[in-house]
């Protein structure tokens, strides 16, 4: 178990760029599968997921060459189907969240996909039944082994159709939206997840040949064509990063630049830590966040109430920023609810803010109530184990703020999320080892 040793209270000083974006590169990656034409994609994070993802798809006879720092190319021209039904492959799929979304693509161009049941964060239930019953409507048969918790779809061919969400699951409908390029007919997918990411592969596809309307909005209709062939990608910067060093900047009472942040796929996140008091410049496409020696204040709504931040399906705030928004108002000026709407384990690793010294009362498993401290009385220093990437991102910077030196254990949940982020931390003058 791998360990980082914080020596906080420090200001840091300097540009960061964000690295690819994580979610994105798990539905692209998947994506090679539909073509035997080689697929080049650019900005792909270094970190442990994706690169799970890659050895994975390796594995399964993708011939993957890697072009430079970030850049790869692959063609899944003779894929090895044999592997699905592997104990390797079950073992593989096992620990990596993302792999369920191999098998759109494995359904569509294959006929069959098999998927042990992933693992990931534990951050409560995150149930598949949205992926399974849209690929049914498109025709497939479903299989489970409940001794091996393994999953299987089939089909002989896939047809389309009109299907209405349960709910707007991202991994969801970029499984189902796979798998009906290549079904023939129309699909209709009304309360489709539209967050940059799922734009990103629609428009993806759309050069490889499929035909995709709705790209952006709730409701997608799809065309099935026969066959897609090759194209050349460039991921997205990671929003969840940026949205990480806004709130380490203001922690640290720091002066960053977050460079090529494209700020037209930021959503509600500049907003929302505007609303706790700092200060988000847009310079270009990169953000400014001057160093907040004064504090920041949170705002109340209009009408004087406690300002409360919740998740939503996009447009809305994206749940996996909530984590951060929560260790920065603990050192803001004024109260706020944080109200996780979606995961009800991902709030329990405040017990470790409350450890150092942070007024949070956890109201249930889906609310917390943060009073903040206005830099009055600095964090303490202490030993923490990461629970999952947000959270321990999170009491990362909470340990940069603090004063005196943190330990945190476990790591690797972090690096499954955040590449080199110690090297790059220290580039703008964090004190931080990794043991």
């Amino acid at each position: 178990m791998g360990t980082f040793k914080i020596e906080g209270g420090h200001q840091l000083k300097g540009d960061i760029t964000p690295q690819g974006a994580k979610n994105e590169a798990l539905q692209i990656l998947c994506a090679v599968l539909l073509t035997p034409e080689e697929v080049t994609i650019h900005n792909i994070p270094d970190i442990v997921d994706v690169n799970k993802l890659i050895a994975l798809l390796e594995d399964l006879g993708v011939k993957i060459q890697k072009k430079g720092k970030g850049s790869y190319t692959f063609k899944a021209d003779d894929v090895n189907l044999d592997y699905l039904q592997s104990e390797q492959f079950k073992k593989d799929g096992r620990g990596l969240r993302g792999s369920i979304m191999l098998v759109g693509p494995l359904l569509a161009r294959f006929g069959k996909g098999y998927i042990p049941k992933p693992g990931g964060d534990k951050i409560g239930r995150r149930r598949l039944d949205t992926h399974f019953e849209g690929l049914i409507k498109l025709g497939a048969k479903f299989r489970y082994n409940k001794e091996e918790l393994f999953y299987g779809v089939e089909a002989e061919k896939l047809t389309g159709t009109y299907m209405l969400l349960d709910e707007a699951s991202v991994t969801g409908t970029a499984n189902i939206l796979m798998a009906a390029v290549l079904a023939e007919g129309e699909t209709t997918i009304y309360n489709a997840a539209c967050e940059p990411y799922l734009q990103q592969l629609a428009k993806m596809l759309n050069r490889m040949g499929a035909k995709i309307s709705g790209v952006g909005s709730n409701l997608l209709t799809i065309e099935g064509v026969k066959a897609l062939g090759g194209t050349e990608h460039t991921m997205l910067p990671d929003m969840i990063e940026i949205g990480s060093w806004i709130g380490l900047a203001a922690m640290t009472k720091s002066e960053l630049t977050i460079k090529n942040v494209s700020w037209k796929d930021l959503g509600q996140i500049p907003t929302t830590f505007r609303k706790l008091g700092i200060t988000v410049e847009q310079k270009g496409d990169d953000i400014y966040i001057p160093a907040h020696k004064d504090g920041y204040e949170i705002q109340n709504f209009i009408d004087g109430s406690i300002l409360t931040i919740a998740d939503a399906p996009w447009p809305g705030l994206t749940p996996d920023i909530l984590s951060i928004i929560l260790v920065v108002a603990s050192q803001a000026k004024g109260e706020v609810l944080i109200h996780q709407k979606m995961f009800e384990s991902r709030l329990f690793f405040v017990d470790k803010l409350i450890d150092m010294g942070a007024k949070i009362i956890l109201c249930d498993p889906h609310r917390a109530t943060v009073m903040g401290h206005n830099f009055k009385s600095t964090l303490k220093a202490t030993t923490m184990v990461s629970p999952d990437i947000r959270a321990g991102v999170s009491l990362l910077i909470a340990a940069l703020s603090a004063k005196g030196t943190s330990t945190i254990h476990n790591i690797e949940q972090i690096d499954r999320g955040y590449e080199n982020i110690d090297e790059r931390l220290r580039a703008i003058g964090a004190k931080i080892v990794r043991l």
